[in-house]
C-alpha cells in the first residue's frame, strides 16, 4: 500500500484525486495539504507541510507554483519523493527540482496523461520516418476559455519530442501573420484554440505530398490527469533519487 500526501488536497484536481484514490486498493491519502479545510477528505488536513507529522512514501503536488518552494526544501529535508503535477513554473524553480532530485526521487511532466505520454513516444518514432521524407509537422491544440498560456505545454513537449528525436534541427512557429513567406522545411507551428469548455485536444499534423497523417489526443475529463499522476506516485515510491518523467511510467506498463 503506498502512502500518498495530497499537496493542494481541496483543489479541483485534489478532489479528483482523492475519489480515485478511495477506490485503489493500491494507494492511500494518508493526509492533505491545503490553505482552506473545509471539506470531509476522510483523511487529515493541515495548512502546511511543516505542520504534517504523518508518514509517507510520496507525494502528488496540484497546488499554487508559490507553494512549490516550500514544498522542494520539505521534500529535500524529509527525503520523500514528489509527482510534480504543478504548471507555472518559474526557470529558478525547475533549477531547483533539478537541484532536489540528487537527493531524493522526483517525477515532473507537462502532462500526466497515460495517453499523451504513450503518444509522445509515437509521436519520435513517426518523426524518425515521416520528416526525413519531407513531410511537414503542424500542431494544433484546443482548451478551455479560461486556459490563459497558449501554447500548452502539452503542445512545446509534443513539439520537443519531434525536435530531439530530429536533432534538434527545428525552429517553432507560433504566429505566421506577420510574415508573408513559404513555409521553412525545419520548422514545426504550433497553434493554440481557446474556447468554451475543451478540457484538452492535441492533434500533430505530418503533411506530405498528396497524403496526411494525423495523430489526435482528446481529453474529455480532468480525470486522466489525476489517474496519470496515481500512476506515477506508485512508481516513485521506494525509487532512488533521481529525475523521473512519465515516460519512465509507461515504460514500466509496457
Amino acid at each position: 500500500m503506498v502512502r500518498i500526501i495530497m499537496h493542494g488536497c481541496n483543489g479541483h484536481m485534489g478532489q479528483v484525486i482523492t475519489g480515485i484514490v478511495k477506490d485503489d486498493q493500491d494507494a492511500q491519502i494518508v493526509a492533505g495539504i491545503d490553505l482552506v479545510n473545509n471539506k470531509d477528505n476522510g483523511y487529515p488536513v493541515f495548512q502546511s507541510l511543516k505542520e504534517c507529522d504523518v508518514e509517507a512514501d510520496v507525494i502528488i503536488d496540484f497546488a499554487s507554483p508559490k507553494a512549490t518552494d516550500a514544498l522542494l526544501d520539505y521534500c529535500e529535508e524529509k527525503q520523500i519523493p514528489a509527482v510534480l503535477c504543478t504548471t507555472g513554473l518559474s526557470e529558478d524553480q525547475i533549477a531547483r527540482i533539478e537541484e532536489v532530485s540528487k537527493k531524493t526521487a522526483v517525477l515532473k511532466s507537462a502532462n500526466m496523461s497515460l495517453g499523451v505520454n504513450t503518444l509522445l513516444r509515437l509521436l519520435a518514432e513517426a518523426a524518425k520516418v515521416l520528416a526525413p521524407a519531407g513531410f511537414d509537422m503542424e500542431i494544433v491544440e484546443k482548451h478551455h476559455h479560461l486556459k490563459v498560456d497558449a501554447p500548452s505545454g502539452t503542445a512545446l513537449a509534443m513539439a520537443d519530442s519531434l525536435n530531439e528525436t530530429l536533432g534538434n534541427e527545428y525552429h517553432y512557429v507560433f504566429d505566421r501573420s506577420q510574415e508573408r513567406k513559404r513555409r521553412d522545411e525545419k520548422e514545426i507551428g504550433i497553434s493554440a484554440v481557446r474556447g468554451g469548455s475543451i478540457v484538452g485536444e492535441h492533434e500533430v499534423i505530418f503533411a506530405g505530398l498528396d497524403e496526411v497523417i494525423e495523430f489526435k489526443h482528446t481529453a474529455y475529463s480532468k480525470a486522466i490527469f489525476a489517474k496519470g499522476a496515481v500512476q506515477a506516485a506508485k512508481y516513485l515510491a521506494g525509487k532512488p533519487a533521481g529525475y523521473y518523467h512519465m515516460s519512465d511510467v509507461i515504460e514500466k506498463q509496457s
